[in-house]
């Protein structure tokens, strides 16, 4: 288990469509691992996908919960290997930002609602109704295994700010 670098825009990587995971042996436990000591690293994330540190297989890991104003409206810690969206509802526009472009943030429209699947570590088949902020941030690490960063879908490019910006405007307000 490790803390590992979060890889960063431009890296070829963060580009790349991920491999399913075939088997779940002490290789992708391990990975899955380093992904949580990466996130829990991190006091703001509440996800992360394997290309991320890295590793290009189809896992992530999302935890809502660390937000307050969603604290009890998720299913907490969720980890999944070969994830997809089943079927997604309802449009939703929210600020996003990602720790492999952590200069900048946009405003990206996503489905308010997402129907997920995938398989836990223990190699269970779930199925995962996300809702507002964690099903935003399911579309978001499962856009990272496809080779989908959120500034690919931010609503228009003169939303794209840089954090110090942002910053210094919340500060003013």
């Amino acid at each position: 288990m490790a803390v590992r670098k979060i890889i960063t825009y431009p890296d070829p990587i963060l580009r790349q469509k991920c491999k399913e995971v075939n088997k779940i042996d002490g290789y992708i436990k391990g990975v899955i691992d380093d992904l949580l000591d990466t996130m829990n690293r991190y006091q703001h994330s509440i996800g992360i996908a394997a290309p991320q540190i890295g590793e290009p297989y189809r896992i992530i890991c999302v935890d809502v919960s660390k937000n307050p104003r969603y604290r009890k409206k998720n299913h907490g810690l969720v980890v999944l290997i070969n994830p997809h969206i089943v079927c997604a509802e309802g449009e939703k526009t929210t600020r996003e930002g990602c720790m492999s472009i952590p200069d900048f943030v946009g405003y990206v429209t996503r489905n308010r609602v997402a129907l997920v699947r995938g398989i836990t570590p223990d190699e269970r088949e779930v199925e995962i109704e996300a809702k507002h902020l964690e099903a935003v941030v399911f579309q978001h690490e499962i856009d990272h295994l496809d080779g989908i960063l959120f500034i690919d879908r931010i609503t228009s490019p003169s939303m794209l700010m840089k954090r110090d910006e942002l910053a210094r405007a919340a500060k003013k307000g």
